[in-house]
C-alpha cells in the first residue's frame, strides 16, 4: 500500500469512526421519542384566562415529574368539543383528559352535585378539601365515574363564588321570586329557597343579566366575573357566595388510557393536581380583595349576608340535600360523609 493509499484508507475510517455515534445518537432519539405517551385535554376555561395558565402549569409539571414521559397538550374550553360534549368525548377517547366541573353532570349522575359544590356546605375550602382526602370524598368520587369508563384523578378546590345581582338582596329571604342563574346541586337548592331556576350556560350570564332575563346569577371567582364585565351589568355583589361556598373542578381521564401509565405516570397526575389545586386556591384568595376594589370603583356594592342568617338557612339547605340524592345510594353517601365532616366543624 503506498503513502497516498494508507492516507486515503485512514480518511475514511476517521470518517466511519464519526459517523456510528450520530447513528447511535438519532436511535436513542427514536427510543425516546417511542417511551413519550401523548395525551390531550381540554380545559374548562378560555385561553389566556387565570385557570386556564394553572392548567398550562398542571401540564408542565406532570411532564417534570415523569421526566418528559407523559406529555399532555392543553386545549381551552370548547377548542376540540363544546363543553357540554366532552364527557363523551373523554369516555370516547378522543381526548384522554378534561377539567371539568361535575355538577355540570348532576342531572343524571346525583352523586356529582356532591363533589363538586354544597350550597351553605363548607365555608372554607380547606375543609372541601379534607372532605376528598381525610374523609373518603375522593374514592366515592371515582365510584362516581368508574361505570363510565372514566377515572377520576382529584380535585381543584378554590373558595367561594359570589352572587351578582341587579336587584337589591340583604338576606337570604330576599331571593325568594326572583330568577337566578344556577347550576348543579345549586339548582336544587336555590329553587327551595323560591328561586325560579335558569341554568343557563356561564357564556350567557353576561348578556342575560343585562336582558333582565334574570335577576342575579352564579357565574364564577370575583377576579373572573369582573374580567367578564359583570359590573357593567349588576350594580351588587353578594357575599359569601352561600349557593357556592366552596368549589371543586376535577381532572377526569378515560379509564383504558389510565391504566396504560406506569406507576410514576399516575403518581405523578395526582401530584400535579394536588399542587395546582393549592396554587389557583391561594392565587383567588390574593386577587379578591383586588378585584373587589375594583367592583367598588366601578360602583358596585359590596353586600355580605348576615353569619346567622346563613347558619339558620342551612338547616333549610340540609333537607334540599336529601331531596337532591333523588335516592341514589352514592350520592346518600356522599352526602351523609359531608354532613358527619360539618358536624365535626360544628356547622351542623
Amino acid at each position: 500500500m503506498t503513502k497516498q493509499d494508507r492516507r486515503k484508507f485512514l480518511k475514511q475510517m476517521g470518517a466511519a469512526s464519526l459517523a456510528a455515534p450520530a447513528i447511535v445518537a438519532v436511535s436513542s432519539l427514536e427510543a425516546k421519542a417511542a417511551d413519550v405517551t401523548q395525551w390531550r385535554m381540554q380545559a374548562l376555561w378560555g385561553g389566556g384566562t387565570t385557570p386556564m395558565k394553572y392548567e398550562e402549569k398542571f401540564a408542565a409539571r406532570v411532564k417534570q415529574l415523569t421526566g418528559g414521559s407523559l406529555d399532555i397538550t392543553v386545549f381551552a374550553g370548547g377548542q376540540i368539543v363544546p363543553n357540554a360534549q366532552a364527557f363523551d368525548a373523554v369516555r370516547g377517547g378522543a381526548l384522554q383528559l378534561m377539567k371539568t366541573f361535575d355538577g355540570y353532570t348532576a342531572g343524571k349522575i346525583p352523586a356529582h352535585g356532591f363533589s363538586s359544590t354544597v350550597p351553605f356546605g363548607f365555608p372554607e375550602a380547606d375543609m372541601y378539601e379534607a372532605w376528598f382526602y381525610e374523609a373518603g370524598g375522593l374514592e366515592l368520587a371515582r365510584k362516581s365515574y368508574a361505570p363510565a369508563g372514566l377515572t377520576y384523578i382529584a380535585p381543584t378546590v378554590y373558595g367561594e363564588e359570589p352572587l351578582h345581582s341587579k336587584v337589591e338582596i340583604r338576606k337570604i329571604a330576599d331571593m325568594k321570586g326572583l330568577k337566578g342563574r344556577f347550576v348543579g346541586l345549586a339548582s336544587a337548592v336555590m329553587a327551595e329557597f323560591g328561586v325560579a331556576v335558569s341554568p343557563l350556560p356561564t357564556s350567557e350570564v353576561y348578556s342575560a343579566l343585562d336582558k333582565g332575563l334574570i335577576d342575579f346569577a352564579d357565574r364564577g371567582d370575583v377576579k373572573a366575573n369582573y374580567e367578564a364585565g359583570l359590573h357593567e351589568v349588576a350594580k351588587y355583589l353578594i357575599l359569601p357566595g352561600v349557593h357556592q361556598p366552596t368549589t371543586a373542578t376535577s381532572y377526569i381521564a378515560n379509564t383504558a388510557a389510565f391504566e396504560q401509565l406506569d406507576d410514576q405516570q399516575k403518581g405523578a397526575l395526582e401530584v400535579a393536581a394536588r399542587e395546582v389545586s393549592g396554587a389557583l386556591r391561594h392565587d383567588i384568595m390574593v386577587s379578591n380583595a383586588e378585584y373587589l376594589k375594583k367592583f367598588e370603583e366601578k360602583g358596585v356594592e359590596i353586600i355580605r349576608f348576615d353569619e346567622q342568617d346563613i347558619a339558620d338557612s342551612r338547616v333549610k339547605a340540609v333537607v334540599a340535600w336529601g331531596n337532591a340524592t333523588k335516592g341514589d345510594a352514592l350520592a346518600t353517601e356522599m352526602m351523609e360523609t359531608q354532613k358527619s365532616l360539618m358536624q365535626q366543624f360544628g356547622l351542623l
